[in-house]
């Protein structure tokens, strides 16, 4: 199993990277919270991994952080999951992803508590990207009082 990987960032192109590692070019997916970090073409970067073997295709994942790492093998073991089974999935996880830390917000957008920023959280890591997290939530500011309904209505927001 590849751990981590450390070379120099050759291209990247959501969700793809390309890390030179040795004279190796290893392609490897990441999520939209690690792109958010990493720096520019031909600098030097680290990531943590997880080699996906499948019968069609291996996969190298990186993450920037353990905390995202660990995240990914604990959603790997779910089947099926869709926008609306991951809204389930994150409500239904909140209690196990309590001791996971939160990456700090983006430039511009406000930290969040409570419900709000619970409800941040789990739209950033459907892949919205943290802005755009922030306008659908203040777009429902007021209207709920829980993380399941912000989420619920900040999904139907996105929709329109």
């Amino acid at each position: 199993m590849i751990g981590s990987l450390r070379g120099i960032l050759a291209w990247k192109a959501p969700p793809a990277l390309l890390v030179e590692a040795a004279g190796v070019g290893y392609e490897l997916e990441a999520p939209m919270s690690t792109f958010y970090g990493l720096p520019a073409v031909g600098a030097e970067v680290r990531l943590l991994t997880h080699l996906v073997v499948r019968e069609d295709a291996h996969v190298l994942y990186g993450f920037a952080t353990d905390d995202e790492r660990r995240l990914f093998r604990t959603l790997l073991k779910v089947s099926g999951v869709g926008r609306k089974t991951a809204e389930r999935l994150i409500v239904e996880m909140r209690d196990r992803l309590d001791g996971l830390s939160t990456t700090a917000p983006a430039a511009g957008v406000t930290l969040r508590g409570g419900a709000e920023g619970e409800a941040f959280a789990a739209l950033v890591a459907l892949g919205y990207k943290p802005a755009e997290a922030e306008r659908l939530l203040d777009a429902v500011a007021g209207t709920a009082t829980t993380t399941e309904e912000l989420i619920r209505r900040a999904l139907q927001g996105a929709d329109r």
